[in-house]
């Protein structure tokens, strides 16, 4: 049995790693109050519903004077814990990074998100190599797009790379009923959207339906066009309330591996909307074309608005393509089941349900 084999079987819990900065006790807090799904973020509290041992522990960055000391922090202090055999699960790259720094002898499972792609697009800069080096010390990884899998496999020789296909908090975003005002709504900003194609699709939304409602929040700096109601941020209530009241939702992304805009594409479909998502590769691991939405060519804004359009001349298809998309999120794309396969991955958890225990302090 090697060594990664042996810290998979022999694992009595886990530690879910967060960034000390995303404060899951706050989290947690603003959860009961009812403005965010899931307890912990992107709900991994549900680990614990498998029978696993199940803590959150928030790391600090590992910075050159802080390096020497992190050993101190409380984050790293719950990982050094001697109470029984742990594993750690880091959501993605840069976590995987702070671990493979401050508790290097911690068996480690861990997400890959961007870095499949700055592979690609051929950065060699020291946080790309240092992510790369972190994922390659790990028991295991996985990623949520089909299209992650090979590329992770050549970069990463030797260690076991799993699918782990996204989900939602169902219950968070719930299912709404059809509108009867236009409404298109957009949401997200992360370094892979297309802010000029969306721009342009929209504004040949309303020039051939200029009675449409049009919402994006995005922090972008590419002009809107007239009619378009630009919104930087948004909480998550209030985003899923303008789910809630859209006719159609958008996503519009350059080509990536990572499928971005998946968690926008499952909110909406959550609430019953349906969606038009730019086809990149991995996206109908979520979006399945015709069925729950609309793919549109990269890059081509003109896709995009026939898309929109179409949906919007025909309320009934479109709700039911929101309904289909909704019974899609409650079968499959959700946190609990995610949390399941993440369990299987990792080889942690059998028997009755256990709770999650409250998140390590970090500093």
């Amino acid at each position: 049995m090697n060594a990664r084999t042996s810290a998979r079987t022999s694992a009595q819990g886990l530690d879910v790693l967060y960034t000390a900065e995303r404060d899951v006790t706050g989290w947690q807090q603003r959860h009961a109050r009812g403005e965010v799904p899931g307890r912990w973020p992107y709900g991994l509290d549900e680990l614990a519903a498998g029978g696993a041992d199940v803590r959150a522990v928030g790391l600090p960055e590992p910075g050159r004077l802080r390096s020497a000391v992190a050993r101190l922090a409380p984050g790293v202090a719950a990982l050094a814990s001697p109470a029984g055999r742990r594993v750690a699960v880091a959501w993605d790259e840069n976590v995987a990074h702070r671990a493979a720094v401050l508790a290097p002898r911690t068996p480690l499972h861990a997400g890959a998100i961007w870095v499949t792609d700055a592979v690609a697009r051929g950065r060699d800069d020291d946080a790309t190599r240092a992510r790369v080096r972190a994922l390659r010390r790990a028991d295991g990884v996985w990623c949520l797009s089909s299209a992650q899998l090979e590329p992770l496999e050549r970069l990463l020789p030797g260690v076991p790379v799993s699918l782990l296909r996204f989900g939602v908090d169902a219950g968070f975003f719930r299912a709404a009923p059809p509108v009867e005002r236009p409404l298109v709504v957009s949401a997200g900003g992360d370094r892979d959207r297309d802010a000029t194609t969306l721009f342009a699709a929209l504004e040949e939304v309303l020039r051939a339906r200029p009675e449409t409602e049009v919402v994006v929040q995005s922090r972008s700096t590419a002009t809107a066009p007239v009619g378009v109601r630009v919104v930087p941020h948004l909480p998550h209530a209030q985003l899923r309330d303008l789910y809630a009241r859209a006719s159609a939702v958008v996503v519009a992304t350059s080509p990536n591996l990572h499928v971005s805009g998946m968690t926008v594409a499952l909110e909406a479909m959550a609430t019953a909307r349906p969606v038009v998502v730019t086809a990149t590769p991995g996206v109908e691991d979520y979006v399945v074309d015709g069925v729950t939405g609309h793919l549109a060519r990269s890059g081509d804004p003109a896709s995009v608005a026939e898309r929109l359009v179409a949906l919007l001349d025909d309320p009934d298809a479109a709700a039911a393509a929101g309904r289909r998309g909704r019974e899609r999120v409650e079968a499959d794309l959700n946190t609990a089941r995610m949390a399941r396969d993440l369990r299987a991955i990792v080889g942690v958890g059998s028997g009755p349900a256990a709770a999650a225990v409250p998140a390590a302090p970090a500093r």
